[in-house]
């Protein structure tokens, strides 16, 4: 049993997780880089601690003085967050070995299921089914992988297999442009990650991508917390999620069926903790299991709107030893959720990252809105870490009241000193088939424009048409001539002095 927390992460998730420890009376402590000095966890956190400089390999990556600093203050538990360290096994260990609690699945879990192709061959024998690509075990070298490719057929999808966020992923169309995308996708995992191994992946066209979020204690309960809808993507990064899925709607069966089958995935590594099943599901309700995140999701809030399930709570009691309070016949979905992602990049050119000092800073409030941030009015945005300001997450009793909602918001929200992708949720939210809930994971790249909303083939037509009605319009009005009045001055004249000679 332990009472004091180190947070080893930043930004909005970690002021989150300083707020659950808060709520259940424990103390915490922050560690931070130079360029976090300032950041709004280090102020909420009873102690703050320097890991170094501001690239993540010299602080936030360095579990090696996490530890010692944990050592050092006294710490029970280290809550690793998303990203960084959360789905390192070896940290993990480390945790464990230095006579301290890893708030977060077992080592061993985290090395079945973290790394996503031994994973795939996890949940296969557990009779899940799983999207076609490498089954093999260890590194694969490019060689193998470009023969590979060729058997499982284009396109295919370049993935870490150390991490998720779409960092380390690549989407590929022809083998003659593989082998570049290779090299940049190991590149770009082995910064993100500290692990350069990919793995393939066949791209199932039309495809939603549904997760389902699951719970488990240490005494052997496994429980699922329904599902979230994250298929608004670009460039393979989520950006809108929602729960429950409008693709699932109301087929509880379907819905139970996603549940079951991600509560076996869990149980066949004997998970412990908070982790998601995400999965790909086509139009036909074939679904296939794509990875296991096992760590605390970004997009958690959604869930726990749509559940009242503090699922950062629970993860902290799990860890202390804990039974969890729930079963799953007391998990029920109420409402809707939905949360938008306000990056810290330009919509309007080519979703650029904007950095600088934020000058402004006026959050949305009011009934059913809540706002997950770690900055604050004077705080700069570095080009250090992900673009991430803050999530807006909406709650609404069906899905067209969290949609209504969720514009209402977006509308209030005023960011100034930085651009934001604010701009984009308002298209997005305004567009007629994202209310009807009629798209998939490439809705945004193929089929949507920050500029005009949805796009559509008689756009150019039905452009032309309405500049022709507007400037014929104006033609009319400029042909009409006034006349003057006869009596040269206003009817309201003449019924004054009318007035006037009667008296």
């Amino acid at each position: 049993m332990f009472n004091k927390v180190l947070i080893a992460n930043r930004g909005e998730i970690a002021v989150r997780i300083i707020r659950a420890c808060r709520e259940l009376g424990m103390e915490t402590v922050a560690v931070f880089s130079e360029a976090d000095r300032h950041a709004l966890h280090v102020r909420y956190a009873d102690e703050a601690y320097l890991l170094g400089p501001a690239i993540s390999r010299e602080s936030y990556l360095r579990g090696d003085k996490i530890i010692e600093i944990a050592l050092k203050t006294g710490v029970g538990g280290i809550h690793p967050g998303y990203g960084f360290l959360a789905e390192r096994a070896d940290f993990a260990q480390a945790v464990i070995d230095a006579g301290l609690a890893f708030i977060g699945p077992k080592p061993s879990a985290i090395a079945a299921m973290g790394d996503k192709a031994i994973a795939r061959m996890t949940v296969a024998k557990a009779g899940v089914p799983v999207v076609p690509g490498t089954e093999g075990e260890g590194n694969l070298r490019d060689e193998d992988l470009l023969v590979a490719a060729q058997q499982i057929g284009f396109p295919v999808l370049i993935k870490a297999t150390a991490g998720g966020g779409g960092k380390g992923m690549r989407e590929v169309r022809e083998l003659k442009e593989m082998p570049a995308l290779l090299t940049a996708a190991r590149r770009e995992a082995e910064a993100a990650f500290g692990d350069g191994n990919v793995y393939l992946e066949k791209v199932i066209e039309g495809a939603r991508h549904i997760e389902v979020q699951i719970m488990a204690d240490q005494h052997g309960n496994v429980i699922h917390l329904g599902e979230r809808e994250c298929s608004i993507q670009r460039r393979h990064q989520k950006l809108v999620e929602e729960a429950p899925s409008p693709f699932v709607g109301d087929d509880e069966d379907f819905r139970n069926t996603l549940g079951s089958v991600a509560v076996r995935a869990a149980q066949a590594v004997n998970y412990v903790n908070a982790g998601t099943i995400e999965f790909l599901v086509d139009s036909n309700k074939n679904f296939y299991f794509l990875e296991m995140n096992t760590r605390l999701q970004v997009e958690h809030p959604v869930t726990e709107l749509a559940t009242g399930v503090d699922i950062v709570r629970e993860q902290i009691r799990i860890s202390r030893g804990r039974q969890m309070r729930l079963t799953q016949e007391d998990i029920t979905m109420k409402g809707w959720a939905l949360e938008c992602r306000i990056n810290a990049e330009d919509p309007h050119h080519g979703f650029l990252p904007s950095t600088g000092k934020i000058t402004h800073l006026n959050p949305p409030t009011g009934p059913g809105v809540r706002v997950d941030t770690g900055v604050y009015s004077g705080f700069s945005i570095t080009p250090y870490y992900d673009s991430l300001i803050s999530k807006l997450i909406v709650w609404g009793e069906n899905r067209a009241e969290a949609v209504l909602r969720m514009r209402r918001a977006l509308e209030e929200y005023r960011i100034v000193g930085v651009s934001t992708n604010i701009p984009f949720h308002q298209k997005l939210m305004n567009s007629t088939r994202f209310q009807a809930g009629q798209f998939d994971t490439r809705f945004v790249e193929e089929r949507f424009s920050t500029q005009y909303g949805e796009e559509d083939e008689t756009t150019p037509e039905l452009a032309a048409i309405l500049a022709t009605l507007v400037a014929h319009e104006s033609l009319q009005q400029s042909a009409q001539i006034v006349r003057r009045n006869e009596r040269d001055t206003s009817n309201w004249k003449w019924v004054g002095r009318w007035e006037r000679l009667q008296r």
